[in-house]
């Protein structure tokens, strides 16, 4: 009776052990990804699982955020430009190199209202744009580390006699709909106790169009955006920032909430571009060389605050 029962439990062990080899057969054929990763004994966490699992990367983008990502309307294909879009494009070769094998990039146009709910629903997994970690956003988004530090400023016409923010009282002043801008601008006319007729566009390149129209007195947003549509409009030589600033402000990559092991990829592609001297040249690629679609130069030179961020790469949020 003894013997009859330990050969049964030797026969059902094979039994699972021959099924379990079949399992992981299975799998492997059928998806090799997965057996890689069933091999490596552990997930890779959702967003790179996901990747791995379809061989897509959705990077979401702006259309006109120049010089962070943009395209060239009238252009064949629309290639996308940008220095975020590079930033993310050695992101995109650390995931393939992560998950072990070949990643179509898919480009995903947003707007700055609706790019946090893309990233939120699952729609992109990188947005390479311009904007600002701060502590509302973190709780739907995840950030990469700081890749760009902005200062929110005010661009008006040299003859327009607007020479600070008081000398807003009255005036039309637009800012691009979802950034936060918005708030910062109705913030500063009540520390100054004025009223401002506040107008909005809803992408930086028609806020730079009510500029031109005569619709705008002035408009305010992120510097470096700022001086990208100056750079390419009709008025670059008449506009002006004026010397205050609203807000300093530090730009991430925004991820998938929750997802500790992209967000830790995410990091330390951006950390190694920082330490090897590539990120300096994407830099000036961007900001101190021409640049596409007319050759402007921005001349923007890195500033003292984000090259605090290289020597001490963090992903600090703004209040």
């Amino acid at each position: 009776m003894k013997n009859r029962v330990m050969n049964k439990l030797t026969q059902f062990r094979h039994f699972v052990h021959s099924s379990a080899v079949l399992l992981v057969a299975l799998v492997a054929f059928s998806n090799p990804v997965s057996a890689q990763a069933l091999a490596a004994a552990g997930s890779m966490g959702p967003t790179l699982d996901k990747i791995a699992g379809s061989g897509i990367l959705f990077a979401a983008y702006r259309d006109s955020a120049i010089p962070f990502s943009y395209v060239v309307s009238g252009e064949a294909d629309a290639p996308i430009y940008g220095y975020s879009w590079e930033i993310c494009g050695h992101i995109a070769k650390a995931v393939q190199e992560r998950i072990g094998r070949d990643v179509k990039v898919v480009p995903v146009t947003v707007s700055a209202n609706s790019r946090i709910m893309m990233v939120k629903v699952g729609m992109a997994q990188l947005e390479c744009g311009a904007t600002t970690n701060n502590v509302a956003r973190q709780k739907q988004v995840a950030f990469s580390n700081t890749f760009y530090v902005a200062e929110v400023r005010v661009m008006v016409q040299k003859n327009s006699g607007i020479k600070r923010i008081a000398d807003l009282a009255n005036k039309r002043v637009v800012t691009t709909l979802g950034t936060t801008a918005d708030r910062l601008i109705k913030q500063a006319a009540l520390a100054n106790n004025i009223v401002i007729q506040h107008v909005m566009g809803r992408s930086h390149s028609e806020s730079m169009d009510m500029v031109i129209r005569g619709q705008a007195d002035a408009y305010v947003g992120d510097d470096a955006i700022l001086a990208g549509v100056r750079a390419n409009s009709s008025l670059r030589d008449d506009l002006v920032f004026l010397d205050e600033s609203l807000a300093t402000e530090p730009y991430g990559i925004m991820l998938p909430r929750d997802d500790a092991a992209f967000k830790s990829l995410v990091d330390e592609t951006i950390v190694a571009l920082m330490k090897s001297g590539e990120f300096e040249k994407i830099y000036d690629k961007w900001f101190m060389s021409p640049i596409p679609p007319n050759g402007a130069n921005l001349q923007m030179p890195m500033s003292d605050k984000l090259k605090s961020v290289i020597a001490n790469p963090n992903d600090r949020p703004a209040n």
